[in-house]
């Protein structure tokens, strides 16, 4: 029987592309199968890195290209970009399951099927750029997302607030526009991708304000309250206009934090 942290771990740091997906599908497959251990590790937390291949080079957000959906160069370059982020989230929901090792068990399944998940999105997007005689590397690549996780590591509550609530939750605003796009362009293929990883996000957003609100009861602290201070705080440019209610609420969202993150 191996233990949860070890396997979190493990997958984590492995950087061959095809060994970290199979791992990963290998890895929830035992947590779901109840053939695990959850006694707490005492590896070292400091200087561990996530696994990643050579390419793509990393470069930085100011440096990437912005992307035009009416060439198939365009697209494919914009795909990419959705495959690195959804290559950066699977280290995500493993750095999270091995980082935090005081939760409860469901917190623990929780992530594991957000590792999944991610772990499915980027095979889908990667298979997609395959099609078209690209692959995952083919174009440069910021490291904004893990920045944000570096930054955050030593603090679940902020962990929880900025990567799910935050980061992740602009994909939900963003991407209703991007499948727009594709289908403007009669990508029918990208449309069905985008619109199952929308679905899906929603679920993975809704896990990080379920156990943000945890740990905000853990800490007897406002969760509204709260996060406006994360927002105001940490990153007061994350504030926008452009928002997906629906999707928002579905993922737990409450009306007065809407309302805050539409204000002027």
């Amino acid at each position: 029987m191996g233990n949860i942290f070890h396997l979190a771990l493990q997958c984590l740091i492995e950087s061959d592309i095809d060994k970290k997906l199979s791992m990963s599908i290998d890895a929830v497959k035992k947590i779901k199968s109840g053939s695990i251990e959850y006694t707490t590790s005492n590896l070292e937390f400091e200087n561990v890195m996530p696994g990643r291949p050579d390419k793509p080079e990393l470069i930085k957000p100011k440096d990437v290209v912005r992307r035009n959906t009416h060439t198939e160069e365009g697209r494919a370059a914009m795909v990419h970009s959705f495959a690195h982020i959804e290559f950066n989230a699977i280290n995500l929901a493993w750095d999270l399951i091995w980082r935090f090792q005081d939760m409860p068990k469901e917190f623990y399944l929780d992530w594991a099927q957000v590792a999944e998940e991610e772990t499915k999105h980027f095979k889908l997007l990667r298979d997609y750029l395959n099609r078209k005689s690209y692959d995952y590397g083919s174009f440069p690549a910021h490291d904004g997302l893990w920045m944000i996780a570096e930054q955050t590591k030593h603090d679940i509550l902020l962990r929880l607030a900025v990567v799910p609530r935050i980061m992740e939750a602009r994909g939900l605003d963003v991407t209703p526009d991007l499948i727009e796009r594709f289908r403007q362009a009669k990508d029918d293929d990208m449309v069905t991708i985008l619109e199952l990883i929308l679905e899906e996000e929603i679920g993975h957003v809704m896990f990080g304000t379920k156990w943000y609100r945890f740990i905000c009861q853990r800490m007897e602290k406002d969760p509204e309250e709260k996060f406006r201070e994360i927002m105001n705080d940490y990153l007061p440019s994350s504030k926008t206009k452009k928002i997906n209610k629906n999707a928002r609420l579905k993922a737990g969202f409450s009306q007065a934090e809407i309302d805050y993150l539409i204000e002027a």
